[in-house]
């Protein structure tokens, strides 16, 4: 390539760029913006594309649309552990997992192509291994109301995982989600948690009378960190060992954005009430057959955005395992947040987790608060949080100190958002 064409490229790459530049304002969102957003807002888990985040190149018709992106959270984090676990001999501190972290440094692009076709490909730089590449999917709509997707993407179960990445209440997901069960026996190599999360799949889905939406496919079921195909036949089931997944939902102001606070959306309107389901098939594995269900409401109401979920999950070893008992687990959460003023954000939740099984008596309680800033003009969101895990209800000394085990006490953390 000459260098008069490439210099030729980069201008036209430039021009576009700057004709398709979004700038802030500093007024409140006016309804019309609003409309306009939701017409190019796009689902990709991290960044909404209708936004003044960098630019956005899009053909004279609509039907191609480029957006690359970048996003980056860094943290400080201070975590206290009980002595329950520490061993003192080998110097083991009550403070530990603290300091600073970058969890995500996530760089992509999104867009639309023929009018038809959404996709997404982003790689979380921060992440190791499969995890790398965060999200790798194409959309094709046959209508609003007939969708398929195939790739890496978000599994459809719990309101917190599903909310926008950039767009949460709290800088942590609910630990209730996050912790791993406890299971009484030593021999069961894979210890579930409630939370799906991503996964390699296929799905179908749609948005019926601009109301009711669904979601319904197949997914790998080894979560984010697996990107190859290692699935066979269920030896109990006899059934392809995947995860098979659902869920519903009812909007009955609309589709709502998938955010938990958003300055930009101050004026909205909008509710959300889902339920989903999945079951986790495994095979030729020392594991689970693992069923999960969930009930999940979301409101925005102009400052107060209101969320609450619970869930469940069954566990049942695989005959291999020749273990004949099954656990039962439960947990879920209730969060609201106000914006206080146009940039501050306070927040609240209340989290719990029956860790140990319906099986045993006691379950933990996990109050937590946060604040956070939206710096004007420059796209940073600042978040405090602090959480506090208590324990209630257990028989014994030994339940209670065992049900904590892994999971710090007490959680202070201050994290810096930027999104492009």
């Amino acid at each position: 390539m000459n260098s008069n064409r490439l210099f030729a490229i980069l201008m036209a790459t430039t021009m576009s760029a700057t004709v398709f530049a979004e700038t802030e304002t500093e007024s409140n969102t006016k309804a019309v913006e609003q409309t306009e957003a939701s017409k190019l807002n796009m689902d990709n888990g991290v960044i909404p594309i209708a936004d003044d985040r960098g630019f956005t190149l899009q053909s004279n018709d609509g039907s191609f649309v480029f957006k690359p992106y970048l996003f980056m959270q860094t943290t400080a984090n201070f975590k206290y552990y009980d002595d329950e676990g520490l061993d003192k001999a080998y110097n083991q501190d009550n403070v530990a997992n603290s300091g600073f972290a970058i969890p995500y440094a996530i760089i992509g692009f999104t867009g639309k192509a023929f009018g038809k076709i959404d996709y997404n490909v982003c790689v979380n730089a921060a992440a190791s291994g499969g995890n790398i590449l965060q999200q790798a999917w194409i959309d094709y709509a046959v209508c609003p109301e007939l969708r398929f997707r195939a790739g890496k993407f978000k599994t459809p179960f719990t309101h917190a995982y599903l909310t926008t990445l950039g767009e949460t209440l709290f800088p942590s997901l609910p630990t209730s989600l996050t912790a791993v069960a406890i299971l009484p026996y030593s021999l069961n190599a894979v210890t579930p948690g409630i939370g799906t999360g991503f996964d390699l799949g296929v799905e179908i889905h749609g948005f019926v009378a601009n109301k009711f939406g669904y979601q319904v496919g197949l997914w790998n079921g080894t979560g984010s960190a697996q990107n190859g195909a290692t699935k066979t036949i269920s030896d109990d089931l006899h059934i392809p060992s995947l995860l098979y997944a659902g869920r519903l939902t009812f909007q009955p102001k609309g589709a709502m954005p998938m955010t938990q606070g958003n300055p930009k959306l101050l004026h909205e309107d909008k509710m959300l009430i889902g339920l989903s389901a999945n079951y986790n098939v495994e095979s030729e594995n020392e594991s689970t057959n693992d069923f999960r269900a969930g009930v999940e409401f979301a409101m925005l109401k102009n400052r107060w955005y209101v969320g609450a979920e619970a869930y469940y999950m069954h566990i049942g070893f695989t005959k291999r395992q020749k273990v004949d008992e099954s656990f039962n687990y439960w947990g879920g959460y209730a969060q609201v947040g106000y914006f206080v003023h146009p940039r501050w954000q306070l927040g609240f939740r209340y989290d719990f987790y029956d860790r140990n099984g319906s099986s045993k008596d006691g379950f933990l309680n996990m109050p937590a608060a946060t604040v956070n800033f939206f710096i004007p003009k420059t796209n940073i969101k600042l978040s405090a949080m602090y959480q506090y895990i208590g324990r209630t209800g257990h028989e014994t000394q030994l339940d209670r100190d065992i049900d904590d085990l892994g999971i710090c006490t007490q959680t202070a953390q201050v994290m810096l958002q930027y999104a492009f």
